[in-house]
């Protein structure tokens, strides 16, 4: 039976049953993800017909991945606070159903770019939702631990993901080991989502019930300004995209910092597979980052906590251009296993954090709205990132020169979030406060 918005609780603790079905939730969507990243863009060229020198064809199955992940979760969001949270997560893992099958029988390269279209429309669905639910459940207080514990275990799929299927394409094949593993972790999502995740949609809407009947007290956030009472969607997107400055500059760098993502994704198994890796080795350096970048995540988001979300962010952005960098410096499976360790690390502290500030200053009554158009900008740096990527490797020839083009557009990307951004954690910078407020403008 459906317990009333005043019986209903947040906090990690009081939800902790349904807390934990969301990490599964977001460890399958993970491991979804990561059996298209390794094998998939290895052995583009022997398994698929890919032509070597190809890289804008190369990026092209990232590129739509991207462009449908960015849509989808513009409109997952919106979706999710008409038709509730759960609808939408048993809609994006029904659609993932025919991916495995289609790479399994794939004639050819488009084969493959129509499944990574499906597998947007995926993650785009079911990934939100797990972020929308955990923070419809917990405190405010909780947000940096929350999404450090969501990003942990979704982005640990992907390390895991991509190096079992390396495992199993090595013993049954590419196409059987990718056919096998996805069907085993869709169809066992599916199952699970349906019979033992609920929806979180009441919790939200009780938050919004105690914060319209609740006095002003010293930790409120603060909330954009001149935005209405219930904002529609495209509203919304007028203050995530350009209308206050904060979010605007949270909203770049999510886009800049999926250049990243998108180059190990792409160039990272292409360039070494090239210099003589074995699929085994190449699983092993691309989880490094993936394992590190999730597994740091399980302190970073709650360091965030405590410290705030700022200097985590800034730190992050920094710290991925220097190792992105440092990948076609030197060569050896060590120092590209530090490099990628260094990246993952930088990842760690900005991917939770980026996303929590958001959670931060945006309303409950919309906030499932603004996190989906957050990850509307963070995930169309997919498309944009490897449409840079392929047209800087077509134009110089060089896989090299990719890696390059991300660590300079990282320095640029986070110097603008050091301009224009600010703490966004209530309690470090909140909108009422015992001393006199510092004057600031939040709109561009």
């Amino acid at each position: 039976m459906m317990e009333s918005s005043s019986q209903l609780q947040h906090g990690i603790r009081p939800n902790l049953t349904q807390f934990l079905h969301q990490l599964l939730q977001v460890l399958l969507v993970g491991l979804t993800l990561g059996m298209m990243r390794t094998v998939v863009p290895a052995l583009a060229e022997s398994e698929f017909g890919v032509p070597k020198t190809s890289f804008v064809l190369l990026t092209a199955f990232v590129v739509a991945f991207g462009v449908v992940k960015a849509g989808m979760n513009f409109l997952a969001g919106e979706m999710s606070e008409r038709i509730g949270r759960k609808n939408v997560l048993l809609l994006g893992w029904a659609v993932a159903l025919p991916i495995p099958v289609m790479v399994w029988h794939a004639p050819n390269w488009g084969w493959v770019v129509a499944a990574t279209v499906l597998l947007g429309v995926n993650q785009g669905m079911a990934w939100s939702m797990t972020q929308a639910a955990k923070l419809d459940m917990t405190l405010p207080a909780e947000r940096g631990l929350t999404m450090g514990l969501n990003e942990f275990a979704g982005y640990a799929g992907v390390a895991l993901g991509g190096i079992v299927t390396a495992l199993l394409a090595t013993l049954l094949g590419a196409r059987e080991g990718l056919l096998v593993f996805g069907l085993l972790v869709i169809v066992g999502a599916l199952a699970v989502s349906t019979v033992w995740v609920r929806d979180t949609l009441p919790w939200a809407r009780a938050e919004v019930s105690r914060d319209t009947g609740a006095p002003a007290v010293a930790a409120t956030p603060r909330y954009p300004r001149n935005v209405s009472d219930a904002p529609g969607a495209w509203e919304v997107f007028a203050v995530m995209s350009w209308r206050d400055r904060r979010m605007f500059a949270l909203s770049q760098a999510g886009l800049v910092e999926k250049f990243v993502d998108a180059l190990v994704w792409v160039f990272y198994p292409v360039y070494l597979y090239q210099r003589g890796l074995s699929l085994a080795q190449v699983a092993w350096v691309t989880g490094v980052y993936g394992l590190v970048w999730g597994a740091c995540q399980l302190f970073t988001g709650h360091l965030s906590d405590h410290i705030g979300r700022r200097w985590p962010n800034l730190a992050g952005m920094f710290l991925c251009a220097i190792g992105v960098g440092m990948m076609v410096v030197w060569e050896g499976v060590n120092w590209w296993a530090a490099s990628a360790a260094l990246t993952g690390f930088g990842m760690a502290l900005l991917y939770p954090n980026l996303s929590a500030a958001v959670a931060d200053i945006s309303p409950p009554r919309w906030r499932g709205t603004a996190i989906g158009i957050y990850r509307f900008w963070r995930d169309l740096g997919y498309g944009i990132g490897a449409l840079g990527l392929g047209l800087t490797a077509h134009f110089t020839g060089q896989v090299e020169e990719a890696f390059i083009f991300v660590a300079l557009a990282m320095f640029a990307s986070g110097a603008l979030l050091w301009w224009l951004g600010e703490e966004t954690h209530p309690h470090l910078n909140p909108a009422i406060s015992t001393s006199p407020p510092t004057p600031h403008s939040q709109e561009t």
